[in-house]
């Protein structure tokens, strides 16, 4: 009773520093149910709040108790695989492994040494510094071949895991390797369409969980929760193995032939800009991307780097070039509206030209105080405007350019795109070099008028020629059709954008008449096939500096020349010899067209007596 009244008066004097001194005079037995219903409160909300936590919140404190106790390992997902028209794989993954050790868990530490350097083909120096380093994990290798993987599980060695991995394949080496691009180490994508379409490629990583005990350490056979990886989209392309391999065999024939620097050739659909084919010969082998050939192999640092950089690139969209005599489809024809579609003065569109119009070529125009000879320097003599197309005349089409006038010239190029990127699905697309508007004068406005004195790249001079010759639409190049799932659902269908009317109707059937007399009886004929009536325009263009002697021979052709499908063109970078694009350039598209033309399902126009069917 002395305790109890002792712990009492302690009490009194707690209670009486906190509550109002009016608590205090009241009676013993006030006091006494106050200090009742006081911890019968705090009894409550403790209560209360250990259920909340235990019940409510049980989700998230048992999470940040696995975080404390579980240790995550990542399972890579396996990338889409990318495909041609035809469903054919043009790149896919292949199961490899990756390689690690857990000090802690680690007992022969030598003999892991011993075994990861033998079977992983790695000094034992570099290993032993990972695996006697006092860290929790430590990769030892990626990218491990299964064979390798499977006999380092059979030694069963402690401390040494084994983790599944995908590593990207491409099943026909340096086919459009140029398009295609690849992947890092970390399985994003690098250069190509794997960049482009790297979103829908990329699958969701899976995750391995493992205990691991109050140091962070793994704990030694202990179970292992594992959320499994969501695969990535397949990719399927506008590209065809076929003529992909088809166009590369042709290409590298004439490089070798020729003695050429490189050479590209690009296979499209005009009236959608659907790609058929891209080459950039050489190519390089895509499994094996930073593998330089011959002598360069032994190259470091930044030149080595620079000599790769130069391996990758595609030169039909990353450089720039004067187009020549090819771009004269562009003089003579275009067709241009202002925003009110109000016409632009522009070669045969306001009468500027007329098909019969006469000329007259001596070999050379003088233009101010220049001479600019034609490729014929005893000149065509007389000629009409048709014959002048056909004979690739420049002094023919520096006046169609000086008829239409620094004005139209310009409004032409921004109309046909010449200002613009194609908007092309790979990245690392270059835009034309131009004249500042201001800056061209009569000089520099004839050598455009033939092609020269500016820069473009071919696609964007296959997108202008597709307008000219498909009914004056301007398509938006592209090589993506569909992203499908693993289920084989479509997850997205690719639209890429058109401009319509850019050129009149009228117009383009002209042009179409016009170039496929250039095959048929001109310049082009190289390329004429029996049966088909193909159009094209021939290109021999100087590159710069002007007096070296290194040309770009080039053709451009399309079939059928009443409605094109098939638009193909190539490109001959410093050919040794003879260097006429209608000489050497007509002749590989012909070689292409052969086969191409019956395989897309295009049929002949004319019976063998040249009569039309």
């Amino acid at each position: 009773m002395v305790k109890n009244s002792y712990l009492l008066h302690w009490i009194h004097i707690f209670l009486s520093v906190w509550i109002p001194e009016f608590f205090m005079k009241t009676s013993y037995k006030r006091r006494m149910l106050l200090m009742g219903g006081i911890f019968a409160f705090c009894l409550i909300f403790m209560a209360g709040r250990l259920g909340y936590l235990m019940i409510g919140q049980a989700d998230k404190y048992l999470a940040l108790a696995k975080d404390l106790h579980q240790r995550e390992r990542e399972i890579k997902a396996p990338r889409g695989n990318i495909y041609d028209r035809n469903g054919v794989k043009i790149a896919s993954n292949k199961a490899v492994y990756s390689i690690s050790v857990i000090h802690s868990q680690t007992k022969q530490k030598n003999k892991v040494v011993s075994v990861l350097s033998k079977e992983l083909k790695i000094d034992e120096a570099e290993i032993k510094k990972k695996v006697y380093k006092n860290s929790v994990r430590e990769k030892i290798k990626s990218n491990v071949e299964k064979d390798a993987a499977d006999r380092i599980r059979k030694y069963e060695l402690a401390g040494v895991k084994v983790d599944e991995d995908y590593k990207r394949t491409y099943p026909y080496n340096d086919l459009a390797s140029k398009v295609l691009g690849f992947t890092g180490g970390d399985n994003q994508g690098i250069v190509g369409l794997e960049v482009t379409y790297d979103s829908y490629l990329q699958g969701k990583p899976g995750r391995i969980l493992t205990l691991t005990d109050g140091g962070g350490r793994e704990i030694d056979g202990a179970y292992e929760e594992r959320d499994e990886p969501v695969a990535g989209n397949d990719l399927y392309t506008t590209l065809d193995v076929n003529l992909q391999n088809y166009v590369w065999q042709a290409c590298e024939k004439v490089r070798k032939e020729k003695g050429a620097k490189r050479v590209s050739m690009i296979i499209m659909n005009p009236q959608n800009g659907e790609i058929y084919a891209m080459v950039n010969t050489p190519e390089y082998n895509l499994n094996e991307p930073f593998k330089l050939k011959g002598k360069k192999e032994n190259t470091t640092g930044k030149k080595r780097q620079e000599l790769l950089n130069q391996m990758w690139r595609n030169t039909c969209i990353n450089d720039t070039y004067e187009p020549g005599s090819v771009f004269k489809i562009v003089t003579a024809g275009s067709r241009v509206f202002f925003l009110k579609c109000v016409p632009a003065p522009a070669g045969l569109e306001l009468g500027k030209v007329k098909v019969t119009d006469h000329f007259s070529c001596p070999g050379f125009r003088i233009v101010e105080d220049r001479k600019i000879r034609c490729h014929k320097t005893t000149g065509h003599g007389a000629e009409t405007f048709k014959e002048g197309v056909m004979n690739s005349c420049n002094p023919v089409f520096m006046e169609v350019g000086a008829r239409v006038g620094v004005d139209g010239m310009y409004t032409i190029l921004t109309v046909l795109g010449l200002f613009e990127k194609t908007g092309i699905d790979i990245p690392g697309e270059a835009n034309s070099i131009m004249h500042n508007k201001k800056n061209v004068g009569a000089v520099e406005l004839a050598t455009m008028s033939f092609g020269q004195s500016f820069q473009i790249t071919p696609l964007q001079l296959m997108r202008a020629a597709s307008a000219a010759v498909n009914g004056g639409t301007l398509v938006t190049p592209h090589f993506g059709m569909k992203a499908v799932d693993s289920s084989g659902k479509t997850v997205k269908t690719f639209e890429f954008a058109k401009k319509k009317h850019v050129i009149k109707k009228e117009t383009s059937e002209t042009m179409r008449e016009l170039l496929e007399a250039v095959v048929s009886d001109g310049s082009g004929r190289n390329c004429k096939i029996e049966g088909y009536s193909i159009g094209g325009k021939t290109a021999t263009s100087e590159k710069l500096p002007r007096g070296t002697g290194k040309y770009i021979s080039s053709f451009l052709g399309f079939s059928k020349a009443e409605h094109p499908t098939v638009m193909a063109l190539v490109m001959i970078d410093e050919p040794k010899g003879t260097y006429y694009g209608g000489a050497i350039a007509a002749p590989v598209v012909r070689e292409v067209f052969k086969v191409a033309l019956p395989y897309l399902g295009i049929s002949k126009d004319y019976t063998v007596d040249k009569t039309k069917k």
